[in-house]
């Protein structure tokens, strides 16, 4: 009885939290943290991200909120920078689904083999939970210059639905280390509360 307990009590202690395992790439040719007069930045969008919609506005509020922790901060009147981001989800199969799995594929019935290889009738197949994998993406440009000074991505994949919250976790994945963050490709994990 006691290790049920106990096994109940850990089952309970990781559900209250999440896991967001970012895999980042990043590229800097900063030396240093801009001082306070020079690191301002404004958005700029590109021409598919100007449509009517709300949802590069919460995209740049998420990030805004990664960039101010890092030190830098919006001003769109007098910035030093330009900064263009983007983020894709994509709902899809969980990688352990079968080629026959899912959605789509010979409809909701499969067949199965009893004893010596005698066919069934169809049985009912449940389709697999939906898998996302997202990406964000960060780049930022000297203005004076024109040139890119840092360019950071993330992505992560899991069955969690909630891009409102896993979202802004993969901007503070993707800038960790700025202004000079290690090379190559890494693993950041962040916990949030579910």
């Amino acid at each position: 009885m006691g290790a049920l307990l106990f096994i109940a009590f850990l089952l309970s202690g990781c559900a209250s939290t999440l896991l967001v395992d970012s895999d980042v790439s990043s590229f800097s040719t900063l030396k240093a943290l801009p001082g306070p007069a020079h690191a301002a930045y404004r958005f700029e969008r590109l021409p598919s991200q100007q449509r009517p919609g709300a949802s590069q506005d919460q995209l740049e509020a998420m990030a805004q909120q990664a960039l101010a922790k890092v030190g830098l901060r919006r001003d769109d009147a007098a910035p030093s920078y330009s900064i263009q981001i983007d983020a894709r989800v994509q709902r899809m199969l969980p990688p352990w689904a079968g080629p026959g799995d899912g959605w789509g594929r010979g409809g909701p019935y499969g067949y199965g083999y009893w004893g010596r290889g005698a066919y069934l009738a169809p049985y009912p197949r449940f389709p697999e939970s939906p898998w996302y994998q997202r990406e964000v993406s960060l780049v930022m440009r000297d203005l004076a210059s024109n040139l890119v000074v840092y360019e950071t991505r993330a992505a992560h994949d899991g069955p969690w639905p909630d891009s409102a919250s896993i979202l802004p976790v993969m901007f503070d994945a993707a800038l960790q280390g700025f202004p000079t963050p290690p090379t190559g490709l890494r693993r950041v994990d962040i916990e949030i509360p579910r």
